[in-house]
């Protein structure tokens, strides 16, 4: 005759079966974030970090675009590269929104980025990057979620970063807050 104990060994309860799941998560999640802290350490990450923190303290750099702003001068878009020979206009600070077009999330944000970009012409560029025709432009912005919307001030630095869809009121909001 068995006893409870033994009958208990042969096949897992449900306390055992949770035990093992939750150890298989925090197993999955140290794999991923040792993967993590590789891929930062790697020479190419602290070459784009270098690359990044002299662009703050720099401004703008020659990896970055331009376009015509609403005054015909030139401002910062992924389309056009910067020439160093044309002298550098007043720089408004910017709104970045990276997404793509059949993201359901980024079309809702279409209009509204659209309304900020007219209604607040000189005030603030808003520009639209498609990750997914432009995947380079994800990289170099380290995105993660798509919609994501980074707030740049006059000199390049970013100030905050939003995953996911941003309402008019709140972009504005953020916008108040940051200054």
């Amino acid at each position: 005759m068995e006893d409870a104990s033994s009958r208990r060994r042969k096949h897992p309860g449900i306390r055992e079966k949770i035990l093992i799941i939750i150890g298989l998560i925090v197993v999955v999640v140290a794999v991923l974030f040792a993967k993590g802290q590789r891929q930062a350490s790697s020479p190419a990450m602290q070459g784009q970090q270098r690359r990044s923190a002299e662009s703050i303290e720099r401004g703008p750099s020659a990896p970055e675009r331009l376009s015509a702003g609403p005054d015909g001068t030139t401002q910062p878009t992924a389309e056009n590269p910067v020439s160093r020979e044309r002298p550098e206009p007043d720089v408004l600070p910017r709104l970045v929104d990276l997404g793509a077009d059949k993201c359901v999330p980024c079309k809702m944000m279409a209009p509204i980025l659209e309304e900020l970009r007219e209604e607040y012409r000189g005030r603030f560029e808003v520009e639209f990057i498609d990750v997914w025709k432009k995947p380079e432009a994800g990289r170099q912005w380290r995105i993660r979620v798509i919609p994501t919307q980074i707030f740049i001030d006059e000199s390049g630095k970013e100030l905050y970063r939003h995953e996911g869809f941003f309402s008019r009121e709140d972009i504005l909001k953020k916008w108040k807050e940051l200054g």
